[in-house]
Order: structure tokens, then C-alpha cells, then sequence
């Protein structure tokens, strides 16, 4: 099914929030998703994956340790989304040209999108490789280089982010992205825990038909 990013991204912040994401970082998640899917990448697949993988699982035990030196988590390996963001925070390392270095990182292709901003603010183009998969984006487009293998690998031993990063090519993104049905069930499971059971009370405020049918 050929869907809107902005249905895109709405569909995947809520599915976010139900896996018990923050706010801030369900937009995050959501804004990332979107940005792949422009790109012809499967974000809402790998978005679905990982929230199945990390349901109601403590965010600190996914997040870096320290930002300094290199990356880890207590659980023994990071959230793309909660490492990503942390990166494109911390842009300005990259800048006076530090490598940012993360370890055992879920769906690393979720952490691109946030190279995307962090692109952005620094002015210039960033990198993020990952077993021979070199991905680098201006913010706005992408470029793809080495193994093309491994961009949907479920786990990488080893993230990298640099800049300055040279783009051999550009990709320009799309308005319209297919995402398959069962993946949309699946982002869709977690979205309904958002909604609110209905109760008598909500009923007696407007909420269906109330205590009388009217049909």
C-alpha cells in the first residue's frame, strides 16, 4: 500500500508512544522513519522490529553510558533512535573532528536519520559506517557506498559517525512511500495502546452512542 510520509510519520509516532517512548523521542523516531521512507528504505519496517525488540524496556538500560570516548549501553547494546539523538546533540564533536563511536547498535539504519540533522546544523555533510556500509547526507540528500548488504542488518558490532564527509552522489527524496500491510498491522498494534478504553463515563460525555441508540 502507497502511503503519504505525513500518514507515514503520524502512524509511526503513535506507534512509538505505545511502545512507551517518549514524547520527544517519538517524534524523533517518527521524523526519522519518515525521512527513510523518502529515501526508499524500509524505516517503518525496521521501526516496527525494534519496538517489538525493546517493548517497555527501560530507556536507560538502552542509552549511552557516557558520551565520551565510546558508546555502550547498560543492556549491552543501543537504541538507534536514543544513540542517534544523542549524536546529532553532540554534532559539534564531529565538527573538530572527533569519530563519533557507538558499539552494538539495533537496526543502525535508524540512526541515519539523525546524521540528517546533524548535517544540518553543522553546515556540512555526515558519515555513518557501519560494516562496510558508508552513508553519507547532506541533510536534505543522501548518498549510499560499499556494502549494500548490511544497511538492513538488525545489528551492527560498530557504528561510526564523522564529518566533514564528501558526497560522491545524491539521492533526492519522494513524497509517497509503500510500507506492506503486515508491517503497518504491526506499527498499528502498538498505536492502539494509545487510545483510551471507552468507559461509561466517556460514553455519558459524548463518546459513541452513549446510553441511547439512536440507530
Amino acid at each position: 500500500m502507497s502511503y503519504s510520509l505525513n500518514e507515514i510519520e503520524a502512524m509511526c509516532k503513535r506507534a512509538s508512544r505505545g511502545a512507551g517512548l517518549p514524547w520527544g523521542l517519538c517524534e524523533e523516531a517518527a521524523k526519522g522513519t519518515r525521512w527513510l521512507a523518502s529515501f526508499g528504505f524500509p524505516g517503518p519496517d525496521l521501526l516496527a522490529s525494534l519496538l517489538e525488540l525493546n517493548d517497555r524496556l527501560p530507556a536507560v538500560d538502552l542509552s549511552p553510558v557516557a558520551l565520551q570516548g565510546i558508546w555502550r549501553a547498560p543492556a549491552g547494546r543501543l537504541s538507534p533512535l536514543i544513540a542517534g539523538a544523542a549524536m546529532s546533540d553532540c554534532a559539534i564533536k564531529m565538527e573538530l573532528g572527533n569519530i563519533i563511536t557507538m558499539l552494538e547498535v539495533d537496526y543502525p539504519l535508524l540512526v541515519v536519520p539523525f546524521a540528517s540533522g546533524a548535517a544540518l546544523r553543522l553546515g556540512q555533510p555526515v558519515a555513518v559506517e557501519w560494516e562496510g556500509t558508508r552513508m553519507v547526507t547532506n541533510g536534505k540528500e543522501l548518498c549510499v557506498q560499499g556494502n549494500s548488504e548490511a544497511i538492513l542488518s538488525s545489528h551492527a558490532k560498530r557504528v561510526e559517525c564523522s564529518a566533514p564527509a564528501q558526497m560522491l552522489s545524491q539521492s533526492k527524496p519522494i513524497h509517497r512511500a509503500v510500507v506492506g500491510d503486515a508491517c503497518w498491522m504491526r506499527l498499528g498494534a502498538f498505536a492502539q495502546r494509545t487510545f483510551a478504553p471507552a468507559t461509561e463515563t466517556s460514553r455519558l460525555r459524548g463518546a459513541g452512542a452513549g446510553l441511547t441508540d439512536n440507530d
